[in-house]
Order: structure tokens, then sequence, then C-alpha cells
């Protein structure tokens, strides 16, 4: 463990602690090593979540923003977008960053290469795709052969592994696009989108952050884990007020898995999703993880239960 964790994990330890005393028993980390293990992830993901706000006030080199250069990256571009007035443009990059993904092989590869047209000289902007988002579509079938025949590496990140280019696929990147224009709205504008929902459930930040993931059933392919990827983001990047007041369990597997180990000490316990969740918030309230508290709990608990007594690094 890193030094400068010490003093954070001695006091995840003992709010844990107290808690599994005081609410409820948390069997899975009964044993030190299974309780540094969990630790470890927690320190992780709250790491994860301080990096976005950390390159929210550093300087943006030009080159992050520019698909042509090897050093693009979409949610350095978002910031970018954002720091100059374009918020469209700042919220499309996000949605790219979560549709694609950054992969362990090739990074933002994908992204920027879509993005970019294929080094054509111009971008598939907000404006220009949710202008046109049959012009992307012929785009995309046109270019399919030579983004994935070239011997270039270009691929989907983990959690999207199971997407496709395939311009004849019901969930291809065309129709996943074109249903995102569609769920923004007739005037393409995301603070419109944004008014919406705060005249539905007004200005909490838990509420709008729920009203939008429920929204998001109209976008294709947008299943749980991209919907809480790409809502938790905007909240991180302050391009919308909103963050989770829930780990929305219902459709995930690994988070599920974690979530039971902990409270039983068995992944295989039969406990249903709304009493895992709603544990889940109790255990929030009582540890220093911020406004992200569920992103970071379940991201923890779902990276922990692939390895509960040996701390192991997930990336991607």
């Amino acid at each position: 463990m890193r030094a400068h964790d010490r003093g954070l994990f001695d006091d995840l330890e003992r709010r844990l602690i107290a808690y599994a005393t005081e609410d409820r028993s948390l069997p899975g980390i009964d044993t030190a090593a299974a309780r540094e293990s969990f630790i470890g992830q927690l320190i992780d993901s709250i790491r994860r979540v301080q990096y976005v706000y950390a390159i929210q006030v550093r300087d943006i080199a030009e080159s992050c923003s520019d698909p042509a250069s090897n050093h693009f990256d979409p949610l350095k571009a978002a910031i970018a977008a954002k720091r100059r007035g374009d918020t469209d443009e700042a919220f499309w990059l996000v949605f790219l960053a979560i549709h694609f993904g950054k992969a362990l092989r090739s990074g933002w590869r994908l992204a920027r290469d879509i993005y970019g047209r294929m080094g054509d000289g111009a971008t598939w902007s907000w404006d220009r795709t949710s202008t046109s988002p049959d012009e992307f579509r012929l785009w995309l079938a046109t270019n399919y052969s030579a983004l994935r025949g070239d011997g270039i590496a270009r691929n989907f990140g983990n959690h999207r592994k199971y997407e496709t280019l395939k311009p004849d696929s019901r969930r291809s990147t065309a129709n996943v696009v074109t249903s995102y224009v569609h769920w923004v709205g007739p005037s393409r504008s995301h603070q419109n989108l944004l008014a919406s929902a705060r005249n539905a459930v007004g200005d909490d930040p838990r509420k709008m952050f729920d009203f939008l993931y429920r929204s998001m059933d109209a976008v294709m392919s947008f299943g749980r884990t991209a919907r809480f990827d790409y809502l938790t983001m905007l909240g991180k990047l302050e391009l919308a007020p909103i963050f989770p007041g829930s780990t929305y369990m219902e459709g995930a597997t690994g988070p599920v898995r974690g979530a039971r180990l902990l409270f039983s000490g068995s992944i295989t316990t039969n406990i249903d999703r709304t009493s895992l969740d709603h544990w889940l918030v109790v255990l929030d309230a009582k540890l220093p993880l911020g406004p992200f508290g569920m992103q970071i709990l379940e991201d923890a608990v779902c990276n922990w239960q692939k390895s509960p007594t040996n701390f192991v690094r997930f990336r991607g």
C-alpha cells in the first residue's frame, strides 16, 4: 500500500468495523485479508473519482482534443469543450468515451478514429452528427472495412466488449448514435434535456440522476453499466448537477455478487437486489466517500469479488 493511503485505509477500516458492529454485520470482510483487499478496492475507486476532479483543474494540451493526435482523450477533450463554452460538444464527447470505452490494448483509438473521421480533416462533432445522423450512418458503413481491416487495433473497452460497428447489426454504433440523438431531443440541446429533467422531478441531484437514468431506456445498447458510467461522468465533470443515490443493482452482475459476498459471506446467497442496494446506501452514509459514494461502492464491490482476499488492481 502507498504510504499516503495509510491514513485513509485506517479511517475506512475503523468506519467499516463500526458499521458491522452497530448497523449490519459484514461477514465478507471478517478476516484481515478480506478487509484489506476490500479497503484496497475502495481506495482505488476513490482515486479514480479524484482523478476526474484533478484533470479539470489542469492545463489541457490542444493535442488531447485533436483526433489526429496520439494524445487524443475524449474526456480531456470534453473538459476543453466545456471551458470554451461548447457544452453540447462536451456531453457528446463523454457519450463517445462511454460508448466506445478505453481499451487496454488500443486505448482511445476507436473513439479517436471515428470522431476524427479516419483523419480526413473534419470531425463527427455533435453539431454535424445530430443534424444528420443518416450521414454518420452512411460514413460508418462506407468506412467499416477500413476500420476493421487496415491492421490497426481499434477495440471497444472492457465494459463495451459486446458492441459492434457492423452496419447490419441491430446494436450497431450507427443505431446507438441515432437513438442518442433522439434521446437528447429535437432541439439537440443537452441543456434543454437537463431542464426537462428538472421540470419533471425538481432540482434534487439524485432525483435528476434517476430521471435521466430511466429515460435512457431510449438509447440503444445503453444498459445499466453504460448509463451509470455516462451519467456519473457528467456529474463528476460538472456538466450536469447530478449524482447517484443508488447503486442501481437491477441488471447488475459483478456488483451483485460483490454485495452478496460483503453482506453474507457468499456470492450465491439469495439476497434480493433491493435490499443490497438499500444496505449499500446506508453504508455509504457511514463512509467518507463524497457525492459519488454510490459509484465508488459499486465499483469497489464489483472488483473486490474477483479477488476477495488478495488485492488486485483492475483496469478496463
